[in-house]
């Protein structure tokens, strides 16, 4: 035998006994079900009458039954015995939260165009069930509710320095409710945030919140800053150099139209020259330059141009920086915003609003519930962490958010478990505890480890 063959003999020996070895853990899940029927067929003759013939049973039985058992799970045919799950053949891909379903009650808030704070609360009820909610109200710090629509009140819940007002309603099936308040303000031109929720029956879960905020007619104007220093004076300013300039181009077209006529009766050689031409040959003359008067207005403009645009640039960029927001740590990607209660704030690829913030009283460990309103912003799904969500304390400690009791709040609803989808939006609570009587002074909530984050200050 030539030595390849002899080879390609071995080589195809080794291949069979691997595959035999491969397919022995297979084995007892092929050959399993059709033991079943074999040990039936060999008790059936023992039950059947004298003198019918079991042999055909016992032979059409194997048969009757491998079809079926080849298409069932082993589990299924021989119950007692279990088998290893093979592998998927393709796997499985990263799972991506679903945008959350529409609930069937939404709050949509209008303010007023009134003398005092005001503001329209709708209420609307999407299904075809009825509806028992608590609907909120939050204050901002320091005003009070005026007038309040029949069947609200006002409120300070868990002891804490926020004022709410609260009604409690039962929605009809497919309908709007409209509620309303004015509130009392010391600064009337100052604009005035108080947004809305509305709870399921327990007060704690919520189902859709909003926001609006109020200015006072004409407030708009009276905010705009008045120009103060150079900005005041820099039409005049503008007028000055603009005259300068053009005074020295004046002067400037003015020398040279002077200078032509010397300097044409110099080059001539016929009558008209002003001085005999010398019969030996002189040095070239200078070239002269234009006089000072003409020269140092140019400048000037020039420079006071250059100056006027460069403080401009640097006064704009410097009134662009918010002087009262803190840094954050560790934050450098995006640019990071700070504000109050229901205001909606941006950073790199979240809108985040707090619509309420509220504590339980007592002096040992007790939580701190904030409904807080998250939409991606984003063409992509976004993961964000519990552990980046954080309520800070007066003395500058943090604590992150109490996982366990978010998922509780949440009715068992990791929400940090899965990416938010694209453009979705959700209202969810966040837990925090908190050892100790002192509040949280301010909430820092972020997409990213590398996002620059929001900070909302909290009553």
């Amino acid at each position: 035998m030539p030595a390849s063959r002899r080879h390609h003999r071995t080589l195809a020996t080794i291949v069979h006994c691997v595959g035999l070895l491969t397919a022995l853990p297979v084995l007892p899940a092929a050959t399993a079900p059709a033991i079943a029927p074999v040990a039936q067929a060999a008790t059936a003759p023992a039950a059947t009458a004298p003198g019918t013939p079991a042999a055909p049973k016992a032979l059409a039985a194997p048969g009757a039954q491998a079809a079926p058992a080849a298409g069932r799970p082993h589990a299924a045919a021989t119950p007692g015995v279990s088998m290893p799950a093979a592998p998927p053949a393709v796997p499985t891909p990263t799972r991506v939260a679903s945008p959350a379903a529409r609930p069937e009650v939404s709050v949509a808030v209008t303010p007023r165009n009134t003398a005092e704070p005001g503001y329209r609360i709708k209420v609307h009820n999407r299904g075809n069930a009825p509806v028992d909610t608590t609907v909120r109200q939050e204050l901002p710090q320091g005003l009070s509710a005026t007038a309040i629509s029949d069947g609200g009140r006002e409120t300070r819940p868990g002891g804490s320095g926020s004022t709410e007002v609260t009604w409690r309603l039962k929605l009809p099936p497919r309908s709007t409710t409209t509620l309303g308040t004015t509130l009392s303000t010391a600064a009337p031109q100052r604009p005035v945030t108080a947004p809305a929720c509305a709870f399921a029956k327990d007060g704690r879960q919520p189902y859709d919140c909003a926001t609006a905020t109020w200015t006072a007619p004409g407030a708009a104007a009276a905010e705009r800053p008045e120009p103060t220093g150079w900005r005041r004076q820099a039409p005049a300013l503008l007028i000055g150099a603009v005259a300068v300039l053009v005074l020295g181009v004046v002067g400037l077209v003015t020398w040279r139209r002077r200078r032509r006529p010397v300097a044409a009766a110099l080059a001539s050689d016929g009558p008209g020259t002003v001085y005999p031409r010398p019969s030996a040959p002189r040095p070239p003359a200078r070239r002269r330059k234009p006089p000072v008067w003409v020269v140092v207005p140019v400048a000037a403009t020039v420079l006071a141009g250059t100056v006027g645009a460069a403080a401009w640039s640097a006064t704009q960029q410097v009134a662009a920086i918010d002087t009262d927001s803190q840094p954050t740590n560790g934050a450098w990607k995006g640019s990071g915003a700070r504000g109050e209660l229901g205001t909606p704030l941006r950073e790199d690829a979240f809108e985040f609003t707090v619509f309420r913030m509220v504590c339980e009283p007592g002096r040992g460990a007790r939580q701190c519930q904030a409904t807080v309103g998250v939409r991606n912003l984003t063409p992509e799904h976004q993961s964000w962490h519990s552990k980046l969500q954080r309520a800070y304390l007066a003395n500058g400690n943090w604590v992150t958010t109490d996982e366990p009791a978010t998922r509780r709040a949440n009715q068992g609803r990791d929400v940090f478990a899965e990416p938010m989808a694209a453009g979705s939006r959700m209202v969810l609570p966040l837990v925090f505890t908190i050892n100790g009587r002192e509040a949280p002074q301010h909430l820092e909530l972020r997409s990213g480890v590398f996002s620059a984050g929001v900070r909302v200050d909290v009553p």
